[in-house]
């Protein structure tokens, strides 16, 4: 049985892997998920990181992945829900598929997960230096200022938002729950120095800060004594642009 993990959901590439390497680093047992087979897996396996293949798009996939939790895991000092999907109106229309793909991977599957780990994370919190365990819920900086390009989306996002606040209030005091929420943190290999440079003007501060700002926002988190339900804001001032 693992005892006392760091699980990180959608880990396998970006953001979430490089959340992994770092808490793997630090000494502590990681398990990740992953929905699609990379070659970086195996090297993730052979640096001893647990890698569990799960697909959140369907009820069953979220509860054969909480199944293996129950089966294989006796304690959880954190559980990051990094795993997201990004679809837009703009590509798929407005339809039912859309919205229930969002809502399936950005909540649905985390308000599963939570309760099927509550037990492990109090469990946790009782091994923990600093005497919580915690739950990190990624968001996105849309949430409090919506999107005409990814409405469904942005509302998903929204909802996981609100579960850090009923949960941070279920969970209390043992376990803390809250939300990281970022715009722009890492480009993707295919964008265009176009997209680049009118992202960038979008935000006071007009830089890509790359994984390590994620990562020193999850490691504040969990070192914290005293945050619970709260938002930790990653936007480089865009929220005060016009």
């Amino acid at each position: 049985m693992y005892k006392n993990a760091i699980l990180i959901t959608g880990a396998a590439q970006r953001i979430g892997l490089a959340a992994a390497r770092h808490f793997k680093k630090l000494g502590h047992l990681v398990i990740i998920s992953y929905r699609t087979h990379r070659p970086m897996i195996q090297q993730l396996q052979a640096d001893g990181i647990v890698c569990v293949k799960a697909d959140f798009s369907t009820a069953q996939g979220i509860r054969a992945f909480c199944t293996w939790i129950q089966d294989n895991v006796s304690s959880l000092r954190a559980l990051i829900h990094n795993a997201s999907i990004w679809q837009s109106e703009h590509t798929y229309g407005f339809s039912d598929d859309l919205l229930t793909a969002m809502h399936q991977v950005h909540v649905a599957a985390p308000y599963q997960i939570n309760y099927c780990c509550e037990a492990l994370l109090k469990a946790g919190a009782d091994e923990s230096e600093t005497g919580f365990s915690d739950i990190i819920h990624i968001t996105d900086y849309t949430v409090n200022r919506g999107s005409d390009k990814h409405i469904a989306y942005c509302a998903s996002k929204a909802a996981l938002a609100n579960l850090s606040l009923s949960f941070s209030k279920r969970f209390a005091p043992k376990i803390k729950v809250n939300s990281i929420a970022p715009s722009l943190i890492l480009f993707n290999p295919q964008d265009s120095q176009l997209y680049k440079d009118r992202t960038l003007k979008k935000s006071l501060l007009g830089n890509e800060p790359g994984e390590i700002e994620m990562v020193n926002a999850m490691a504040y988190v969990l070192n914290s004594r005293y945050m619970t339900g709260r938002e930790l804001n990653l936007d480089g001032g865009r929220h005060l642009m016009s």
